[in-house]
């Protein structure tokens, strides 16, 4: 008999809960497995040797369908940086004392790119001093920038969640007789693949948005201000989609940065609207979509939901088949009808990269979306959940703070 770990960790999302009720119900299958712990705070948990029995806490099958609906990370998330184990192995030997005492002989990290490397950074220390415990990365991120993945768990639904938002704006910016402008700022550091999928609107047949700009696209002021304008002469209101991590000029973010060196980036939308104002003079404001686009369980995709909840079983299945140092990932086999395998992947080859939105998915005049890419991201955003309601609102499953202090 064994008992396993799991935790969470990076931005949270609306299907990261999905992948811990899948490695949860997996375990329960599995009759070696005896206690199923959850790591409070990410890997700071298993350093600081904070776990919480999740048999204790998810009890019914009611608790688990309530917590594949709730955004978020229950556990608790972090943006701790492990040093590298050469240099530094003192952090690690709190990490095996955890491991050993609970005995623990498999490790869930459910998160991005950061978090790989903590997964590739564990199982080669465990594989040096030849300790028997299983390492598994789940991929979780809205960014969708991991590599070797089609695409990660929690995409999907930001990706409805930004393409309804963006309708909602097109209807409401349409209803006064006076010329418009709204630029949308979406989330996505390096990569536009939220951003990009704004355009998923084309396919209903609206024109808007009717600028998109990604960080893989220069991007230029001047041509940005000749864009806007000539779809002012096509459009009474237009609508931008701009990701907060095109080029900007410097002082327009905070230029502040987390453990991994990562700026926290806003401010290019507001930015922009002030360019406009100025240089255009027409009505215009901005939209910064911030946190809602990776907390908005309510307009959640079924799919990325029950994806993410295979996905984590499937790493379940990896530990057990005796893998470590692997990271699940998605293999599309077709867009029409929509089907996927899991597979595995080695952590090293996901930590610290980032996969980047197609040149070829950008128009050539590199503010929009070609059509063509729109079948990779409408299968990401299918089927509605059916919200568990309480006083109006959706209900949402929650461990007491006190537990996870």
């Amino acid at each position: 008999m064994m008992n396993i770990a799991v935790a969470q960790s990076g931005g949270p999302t609306c299907a990261i809960n999905a992948s811990l009720v899948g490695v949860f119900r997996e375990s329960l299958k599995e009759p070696s497995i005896d206690a199923i712990f959850g790591s409070v705070n990410g890997i700071e948990g298993i350093i600081g040797n904070h776990l919480v029995d999740l048999k204790s806490m998810i009890l019914t099958n009611d608790d688990i369908e309530l917590l594949k609906q709730t955004p978020s990370t229950v556990l608790g998330s972090c943006r701790y940086k492990l040093p590298d184990w050469r240099e530094d192995e003192e952090v690690y030997k709190k990490i095996v004392k955890t491991l050993k005492q609970r005995n623990i002989g498999a490790f869930f990290y459910i998160g991005g790119n950061d978090s790989m490397d903590t997964v590739n950074k564990l199982s080669e220390y465990f594989s040096t001093i030849d300790l028997y415990v299983k390492v598994i990365g789940i991929p979780k991120t809205i960014d969708n920038d991991l590599c070797v993945t089609d695409h990660t768990p929690g995409f999907g639904s930001a990706a409805k969640y930004v393409a309804c938002t963006m309708h909602e704006i097109t209807r409401d910016s349409t209803v006064y007789s006076m010329p418009s402008v709204t630029v949308v700022e979406v989330m996505g550091r390096h990569a536009g693949w939220l951003t990009a999928s704004s355009a998923v609107l084309h396919a209903m047949g609206e024109t808007a948005p009717h600028l998109v700009y990604v960080p893989e696209s220069e991007f230029s002021l001047e041509n940005f201000l000749s864009d806007v304008r000539q779809e002012m002469s096509k459009h009474k209101a237009v609508i931008v989609a701009v990701s907060e991590g095109i080029e900007v000029p410097e002082g327009v973010q905070s230029g502040v940065v987390d453990n991994f060196g990562h700026k926290y980036l806003s401010g290019i939308g507001k930015y922009l609207e002030d360019i406009v104002r100025k240089e255009i003079g027409c009505k215009v404001r901005s939209i910064e979509l911030n946190v809602m686009q990776r907390c908005s369980s309510h307009l959640a995709s079924k799919t990325d939901i029950d994806e993410a909840e295979s996905i984590g079983a499937a790493g379940v299945r990896c530990a057990l088949s005796g893998e470590t140092g692997k990271v699940m990932a998605f293999r599309r086999i077709s867009d029409m009808p929509y089907t996927v395998v899991i597979e595995t992947a080695d952590a090293y080859e996901i930590a610290n990269n980032e996969k980047h939105l197609p040149k070829e998915y950008i128009n050539s005049a590199g503010n929009n979306i070609r059509d063509f890419a729109l079948s990779y991201f409408l299968p990401l955003i299918q089927g509605e959940l059916n919200p568990i309601m309480s006083q109006g609102i959706p209900k949402h499953f929650a461990i007491h703070e006190s537990v996870l202090k």
